[in-house]
């Protein structure tokens, strides 16, 4: 007899964090103190290209967010965002030229010259 789980079924979605982006964000929340946050990414409309993203902290969970977990960072993506994030990476730069997040979206077809929108 199996016994029924509370906890609804996850699905993954196809977005990747490598482990020195997962590394930061540990960092990150280490910091605040916090371990009830999640890494969410999503599109939305707006920016020069036609969408942007919003990568941030959330604590709340969707009925329809889809998760995958890398080196124990929880990455949310919403069922929306997924087909436009689909083979993206998360990475984190720490360099003389650009410091911070970056997403390597193969989905984009163009992007704006400051790289926060996309088409």
């Amino acid at each position: 007899m199996t016994t029924p789980t509370t906890e609804r079924p996850t699905k993954a979605h196809g977005v990747t964090l490598t482990s020195v982006a997962a590394q930061k964000v540990t960092s990150l929340l280490e910091q605040e103190g916090r371990d009830d946050l999640r890494l969410r990414i999503a599109v939305q409309p707006g920016g020069c290209s036609g969408l942007i993203y919003q990568l941030y902290f959330d604590e709340r969970l969707m009925d329809d967010d889809l998760i995958a977990e890398f080196d124990g960072v929880e990455v949310i993506v919403d069922k929306m965002s997924d087909p436009y994030l689909s083979g993206a990476v998360i990475d984190f730069a720490d360099t003389i030229e650009k410091q911070g997040f970056t997403i390597d979206n193969p989905n984009a077809g163009s992007s704006c010259a400051c790289g926060d929108s996309f088409s």
